[in-house]
């Protein structure tokens, strides 16, 4: 079971490490009923490329660690992170920048992005 996104842009958040709420650190505010709703406009997009941005420097090296860890995996462990060298926040980092990197490809494809997210 997990929590999913839907409209402009579809996905599923990280169990356990991914709030329904990530996608406010890319410059909008979701409301919330019983789901988040979020509508980005290509005005927008200067802040969000700016936390992709920011993720990516704050990953650093370890982005490319983890990139090459799920080149050759599609799911993970804990004992597999520890192996690896992976915290769950840098995972939690890794998530988001993925969103945020939906986010930024829709506004640019559509000149907006609007989506759903699950609590």
């Amino acid at each position: 079971m997990g929590r999913y996104f839907s409209g402009d842009i579809e996905g599923k958040f990280w169990f356990g490490l991914q709030s329904s709420d990530a996608a406010n650190r890319f410059g909008a505010q979701g409301y919330q009923p019983e789901v988040l709703k979020y509508f980005f406009e290509k005005s927008d997009l200067v802040l969000v490329e700016q936390e992709i941005e920011d993720i990516e420097k704050s990953l650093g090296d370890k982005l490319k660690v983890i990139e090459d860890f799920f080149a050759t995996k599609n799911g993970y462990n804990d004992d597999m992170l520890v192996e690896a060298s992976i915290t769950n926040q840098e995972l939690s980092e890794y998530a988001d920048l993925g969103l945020g990197k939906q986010i930024r490809d829709c506004i640019k494809e559509n000149g907006s992005c609007e989506f759903e997210a699950e609590c």
